[in-house]
């Protein structure tokens, strides 16, 4: 488990969209200035061709049985210039851009004493803070100086545990990290989850693999400049000790694709216990630290790892340990001091990583943190203002014809046993839908914000969301607590609640228009929803029951069955090259990509049982399966520099959008009969070679 800032701990939580391509933590930098194009904000709803689809963007030349992705979108794909300060752009950034501007302006209000929310106080002072660049400038490195100091404080490998517990509520690292969240075998309860950290890199893979053996190189020349700048000595002789000991650190630890199997990752044990397996850390200390110290019970993700880390760590020399932790706490914090901190950061993590020309407007970037650091007061604003009750019934209604199309499938399909039939539609029957936003927003009573302090008001927001997790670790799990704000434009299914979310700024063209051809909506909307709702019985969240509990409730023959078809998906998508030499992952993206085949096949039986009998009516010359299918490959528009196809290769358990489109329709024998894929066709996969999960 890899611990999220500012954010809700969501053990194996699901999402519908790819990753940031940066690492967890605040990400991106400022510039001297804002560019004068941001002076127009764009608020307006995006609007699709005619009926909900833009056949301007499709390219008749490219036949859909080549590519689907680029028969529906290489025209768009072909005129499209990603913005200069992003690594990709599409039509979830599309989204994601409306709702920053629209976010923009509620921040801006609340800044200029125009709201009278509870919380407009502390979202004007944050956004003031992170918005008053001289003041940053003048305090160049300080605010660094009480963290550091801490580091530079210890004497021994037990104080550099004990500082490394602080991670969570601070900017400081740790080579373990920890998380609060419903325990999955006791899902009304929540547990401490201990898992390995301590890379620097996106991946285990730039350290080990010689086709990012450049990126690695990078990192250390990076690692060398932000420690240069605090002063750290022998700046040079410490990054390349830094970057071999992380490099042991990805030598020891479990896969992507490993850290996915919740059952292999639920490992219960006593702190006493665990100390005593992984001998060389002081977990005591480092609990005690976290606030944690009355704990006696953990549970231990990657658990044949951490001895192996806690060994690299006792052999580790303290003072490279202190150089690595320095660095880490000057990476994490960077966004919030002044711009050589920034651009130094800028320059490895989005640049270089990710092959973006340029950094962000700084108001965009204060958005983000204010977001961040006080997300459900901005949403509470942004539903007030963009969110209808006549969107969220309309939702209701989707919902509810996917929810009866997946127990139509679950009733028909062929592999499964009807015991396990009966409990999987008993799972069904219990699935949760949250739409739009929380009936309970969180309470901000406890953190306090300051419009004279950035670096403070990025401290205070760690830890007061730490010690909303800790207070209430002996209180029954929240179901009523979202993971997502109401302006992030993605969806998600969290399994210990088996619950599927859907925030207010996902459901807009193209996802869902209200005034489209119902096949676009089914498409896209429809085909999200069933996405999620599929999560529930994916590879791994098939493993929790209809209470969210951790359980095999499967027959041995059918699971046997359904891991035929899933390890027969998977070797598709690893045929797929993401970039020049570096292919998907198809262990590392089965989970979503079982999602996406079962949500395109849920949202086609939705959009046939709500023609009632009728034929589909043709328009723009297509048949309503044809335009089912290309509402589809519409929401998964998106285009992409090289080097962040090759990152989110690695990193990403979401498949490249390309795949997302072009991986489950060669799957589903309605898009044959549909366009008329013929055998030859380079996406044609024979009938009895198809993937027949749902």
């Amino acid at each position: 488990m890899k611990i999220e800032r500012f954010g809700l701990v969501a053990i194996a939580a699901c999402a519908l969209g790819a990753s940031a391509l940066t690492p967890l933590r605040a990400a991106g930098a400022a510039p001297a200035a804002d560019a004068a194009a941001d002076d127009t904000i764009g608020v307006a709803t995006p609007k699709y061709g005619a009926w909900g689809f833009d056949a301007g963007g499709e390219d008749r030349s490219v036949a859909p049985g080549t590519d689907f992705f680029g028969f529906a979108n290489g025209t768009w794909l072909a005129k499209e210039v990603i913005p200069a300060d992003r690594a990709r752009y599409g039509n979830f950034d599309v989204l994601s851009v409306l709702s920053e501007n629209r976010t923009r302006l509620l921040i801006e209000d609340a800044a200029a004493g125009r709201s009278t929310d509870a919380d407009a106080a502390k979202v004007g002072a944050a956004y003031r803070a992170f918005m008053d660049q001289a003041a940053v400038e003048r305090l160049d490195a300080q605010p660094l100086k009480a963290d550091l100091d801490a580091i530079r404080a210890e004497r021994s490998l037990d104080e550099a545990a004990a500082v490394m517990g602080r991670s969570n509520s601070s900017f400081q690292s740790g080579v373990f990290g920890a998380g609060i969240a419903a325990d999955e075998k006791a899902p009304d309860r929540y547990a401490v989850y201990l898992d390995t950290d301590g890379l620097g890199l996106p991946d285990r893979d730039y350290y080990l693999q010689p086709q990012y053996a450049d990126k690695k190189a990078a990192y250390q020349a990076y690692v060398e400049t932000q420690l240069t700048q605090i002063g750290w000595p022998e700046a040079k002789a410490a990054a390349q000790a830094v970057v071999a000991f992380e490099t042991r650190v990805a030598e020891a630890s479990w896969s992507r694709a490993e850290e996915r199997e919740v059952d292999k990752t639920y490992n219960p044990m006593s702190v006493e216990d665990l100390a005593k397996a992984a001998p060389g850390f002081d977990f005591k200390a480092f609990m005690t630290a976290a606030d944690l110290g009355a704990v006696d019970k953990v549970v231990v993700g990657a658990n044949t790892a951490f001895p192996k880390v806690a060994a690299i760590f006792a052999a580790t020399p303290l003072d490279t340990l202190k150089a690595w932790q320095a660095f880490h706490v000057v990476d994490s914090a960077s966004p919030y001091l002044s711009d050589r901190f920034v651009q130094a950061r800028f320059a490895f993590r989005n640049k270089t990583l990710a092959g973006q020309p340029q950094i962000q407007p700084r108001w965009k970037r204060g958005v983000g943190f204010v977001n961040r650091s006080l997300g459900e007061a901005v949403g509470r604003l942004y539903v007030a203002q963009y969110f209808t009750p006549d969107a969220k019934a309309k939702m209701d209604a989707l919902v509810g014809n996917l929810r009866t199309a997946l127990g139509g499938r679950i009733e028909r399909v062929s592999w499964m046993s009807p015991e396990t039939k009966a409990k999987a539609l008993e799972k069904l029957s219990k699935l949760t839908v949250k739409i739009g936003y929380p009936v309970k927003w969180r309470d901000y009573s406890r953190l306090t914000m300051t419009d004279a302090d950035l670096y403070g008001d990025a401290e205070r927001s760690l830890a007061f969301e730490w010690d909303r997790q800790v207070r209430r670790l002996n209180e029954p799990v929240d179901k009523l607590e979202w993971g997502m704000t109401p302006q992030t434009v993605n969806a998600y299914y969290n399994p210990t609640n088996n619950e599927i979310v859907f925030p207010a700024a996902i459901l807009q063209p193209p996802f869902f228009d209200a005034s489209a051809d119902p096949a676009i909506n089914y498409g896209g909307i429809g085909g999200v929803i069933g996405h999620e709702m599929t999560h529930g019985f994916d590879d791994q969240g098939r493993k929790a029951d209809g209470d969210g509990r951790l359980a095999d409730w499967w027959t041995a023959e059918d699971a046997s069955k359904f891991e035929a078809q899933a390890q027969r998906l998977g070797a598709q998508y690893s045929q797929f090259e993401a970039a020049p030499g570096v292919h998907v992952k198809g262990e590392l993206t089965m989970g979503e990509n079982i999602a996406d085949l079962g949500g395109l096949l849920l949202a086609l039986d939705a959009y046939h049982a709500s023609l009632h009998g009728e034929p589909a009516p043709v328009i723009g010359g297509l048949t309503g399966d044809q335009r089912v299918f290309l509402g589809w490959a519409q929401v998964w528009r998106e285009k992409i520099r090289e080097d962040a196809a090759k990152q989110q290769a690695v990193s990403d358990p979401h498949s490249p959008a390309h795949f997302r489109v072009n991986g489950p329709v060669r799957n589903i024998d309605a898009w044959y009969a549909a366009f008329g894929i013929k055998p030859g066709d380079p996406l044609y996969v024979p009938p009895e070679q198809r993937v027949r999960i749902w």
